[in-house]
C-alpha cells in the first residue's frame, strides 16, 4: 500500500525565509504548505512590536531581490525602516504573490517525525492537525526563540511585566511610571531611548556594555529612491560580495597602511557616515588585527565619553573587557544621548547581579532594592537552535534534534543534519551571520535545486554525511579562532551560545563571510552535492502530493 502525503513540502515559519521558500517551491512545481504560529506573516517583525524596533540593515537591501518589479514598485520610507514598515512590506509580498492561501496561521508545529520506510515526515500541530510531506523545511529564524528571564520571583511582581520579544499588540503606556529595563543588547538599545521620552523614571540594568554604532537614520526622498532603483544591479553585486551582505565595498586599506592621524580621520569618517560602515569601510583588518581593533575600540569608548556628560555613567557604558565585534554591535538612535536625561539612570549588574524579582521590583546581590511600576526584559534569544529544539523534531532513529545537539549543534552548510533526511533548515546553526534576506534567498534556491537534482537523478532521499558535518563544525571554529570573535565568550555572546546558561558553547554561525558561504554552496553543487548521500526508498512508496 502506498502512503498518502499531503504536500511535497511543509515549511515552518512565515518570515523572510519561509515566504521565500513558499514562492520558490511553487515555482518548481512542488506542492507546499506553510505553518505559522502567528496571526500574520512577518516572522520576527510580527512578534517584536516593542517601541523602537527597526532594522539594522539599510532598507533597500533588507528585502527580496528575486523579482525586479517588486524592487522597483516598493518605496522605502527610511534608511532603516521600523517594524511597521517591515510588516507592511512582508504583508505586501504575501498578497502580491498570493501566498496566504497556502499558509495556516495561528497554528504551532509541535512535532515532526521522520519515517524512513515511507520516506515521509509526519508533522503534528497544536490545532490537532497532522500532515505528511516528503521534504521538511524549518524556516523558524535564528533569532525567534525568546530567552526567558532567568530570575526567581518573576510571578510575584505586582506591576506590569513585559518581554520585548513577545510585546503585546495593544499600546503600552509608561507615562509617569517608574520603569526598569533589563538588558542592553540590540533590542534594549532600540527600546531605551523610546521609553525615556515618557517614563517618569527609567532605570537600565546593564550586565555587559555594547559598542553602539550611530545609525544616522534619515528619510529617503524621491530622488534617492530613484537613484537606488537605477543602481540595483551594482548594489546587489556589492551585497553578494560583502562579508556580511551589506551594500559596501572593502576599505582597500589595512591598519598598517596609515599613520596615527590618518587612522583617526578614517575612523571619524566611518563614525559620521553611520551604520556598520564604521566596521567595514574603515580598515579591512579591523576584526582580525588586534592592534587595529584596540585602536577602533578605544575610539568608540572616547566617543561615549564625549557624548555622555556624567563621567561615571560614561565609563559604565564604555566596554573594556571585550573587543569591538566580539559581541554583535547594535545600531543606536540617540542611545548614548539618552543617558544625559534627568529621568534616566544606569545600574551595573556585572558585579552586583539581579538576585530576585520581588513584589515591587528587583533586589540585587548586595541587598539593594529597586522599586518600579513596570518591568521590561530585553534578555535576547536562544539563538540559532532554540526555535528548532522547541519543536520535537525526530529523525531516522527516533532521536530528537534537542538530543542530537545536546553537546553542541552540528550541521552541514547550516542546512542539513545527519539522521534527518530530506530536512532543509533555513537560518539554523551553521548558517552565515549577516544581512538575512539576501543570504536566505540563495539558500532557498540551493535547497530547491537540490530537490530537483534529487528527483532528476532517480533518488528520493538526501542526507548529510557525518564527515561533512564534522568538517563544517571545524570550519566554523577555525574562523572564530582566526578573529577577535572568540573573545566574546567571556561576555556571553550569543554567537557562541554563551548567553543561555547550560547551552553548549560552540560557534552557532558561519562567520567567514557571505561570499565564502555562497562559494561553499556552489562548490558542493559543482562536486555533485558533496557532503550528501543520495538513496532511494525501498518498498512502500508515497503517492504524489495534492497541488
Amino acid at each position: 500500500m502506498a502512503t498518502t502525503i499531503d504536500y511535497d513540502c511543509i515549511i515552518i515559519g512565515a518570515g523572510f525565509a519561509g515566504l521565500r521558500a513558499l514562492i520558490e517551491t511553487r515555482r518548481r512545481g512542488l506542492s507546499a504548505k506553510l505553518i505559522e504560529a502567528g496571526s500574520d506573516v512577518g516572522g520576527t517583525w510580527h512578534w517584536n512590536r516593542y517601541p523602537g524596533a527597526r532594522t539594522d540593515s539599510e532598507s533597500w537591501v533588507y528585502c527580496f531581490s528575486f523579482d525586479e518589479d517588486l524592487l522597483q514598485d516598493w518605496v522605502w520610507p527610511e534608511r532603516y525602516p521600523d517594524r511597521s514598515a517591515m510588516q507592511r512590506y512582508l504583508s505586501h509580498v504575501a498578497d502580491r504573490f498570493d501566498l496566504r492561501r497556502d499558509i495556516e496561521f495561528g497554528t504551532r508545529v509541535e512535532r515532526a517525525v521522520r519515517d524512513d520506510d515511507t520516506n515521509t515526515w509526519t508533522v503534528e500541530c497544536d490545532a490537532e492537525t497532522t500532515l505528511r510531506c516528503t521534504f521538511l523545511i524549518p524556516a523558524v529564524g535564528p533569532l525567534s526563540a525568546a530567552y526567558e528571564p532567568p530570575f526567581p520571583g518573576l510571578e510575584s511582581f505586582r506591576g506590569e511585566r513585559y518581554l520585548t520579544a513577545r510585546w503585546p499588540e495593544e499600546e503600552v503606556d509608561v507615562s509617569g511610571k517608574r520603569v526598569a529595563v533589563v538588558g542592553t543588547g540590540a533590542t534594549g538599545v532600540q527600546l531605551i531611548p523610546q521609553l525615556a521620552q515618557t517614563a517618569g523614571h527609567l532605570t537600565v540594568f546593564q550586565r555587559t556594555p555594547n559598542y553602539v554604532m550611530p545609525a544616522r537614520n534619515c528619510p529617503i526622498d524621491p530622488a534617492q529612491d530613484k537613484a537606488i532603483k537605477a543602481d540595483y544591479p551594482a548594489i546587489w553585486e556589492q551585497v553578494r560580495g560583502q562579508v556580511f551582505g551589506f551594500p559596501m565595498n572593502p576599505a582597500g586599506r589595512v591598519f598598517s597602511d596609515v599613520d596615527e592621524n590618518e587612522a583617526r580621520r578614517v575612523l571619524e569618517r566611518g563614525w559620521e557616515i553611520g551604520g556598520f560602515r564604521f566596521l567595514f569601510e574603515t580598515f579591512d583588518d579591523l576584526l582580525v588585527d588586534q592592534r587595529c581593533n584596540d585602536v577602533a575600540s578605544e575610539f568608540v569608548r572616547n566617543k561615549i565619553r564625549a557624548i555622555v556628560r556624567d563621567r561615571d555613567t560614561a565609563e559604565l557604558l564604555a566596554p573594556k573587557n571585550h573587543p569591538l565585534g566580539s559581541k554583535r554591535p547594535p545600531l543606536g538612535h540617540y542611545y548614548y544621548e539618552t543617558y544625559n536625561r534627568a529621568n534616566v539612570s544606569l545600574v551595573d549588574v556585572s558585579t552586583d547581579p539581579i538576585e530576585q524579582i520581588t513584589e515591587t521590583g528587583l533586589r540585587l546581590a548586595d541587598g539593594s532594592v529597586h522599586d518600579v511600576d513596570v518591568l521590561i526584559f530585553a534578555t535576547g534569544f536562544d539563538a540559532a537552535t532554540g526555535a528548532l529544539t522547541a519543536i520535537d523534531i525526530r529523525g531516522s532513529e527516533g532521536r530528537s534534534l534537542r538530543e542530537v545537539w545536546a553537546d553542541g549543534a552540528r550541521t552541514h552548510l547550516g542546512i542539513a543534519v545527519t539522521g534527518f533526511p530530506n530536512m532543509f533548515m533555513l537560518g539554523g546553526p551553521g548558517f552565515p551571520f549577516g544581512n538575512f534576506p539576501p543570504t536566505t534567498e540563495v539558500a532557498v534556491e540551493w535547497a530547491a535545486d537540490a530537490i530537483e537534482h534529487l528527483r532528476e537523478s532517480g533518488h528520493d532521499v538526501m542526507e548529510a554525511d557525518v564527515e561533512a558535518m564534522d568538517a563544517w563544525s571545524r570550519t566554523l571554529q577555525e574562523i572564530v579562532d582566526a578573529t577577535v570573535l572568540g573573545q566574546g565568550e567571556a561576555v556571553n555572546t550569543w554567537f557562541l551560545g554563551a548567553n543561555v546558561p547550560g547551552k553548549a558553547h560552540v560557534p552557532l554561525f558561519y562567520l567567514g563571510g557571505i561570499p565564502g558561504y555562497f562559494a561553499e554552496l556552489q562548490d558542493s553543487v559543482d562536486r555533485g552535492y558533496s557532503g550528501f548521500t543520495f538513496s532511494r526508498t525501498v518498498g512502500n512508496k508515497p503517492e504524489s502530493a495534492r497541488v
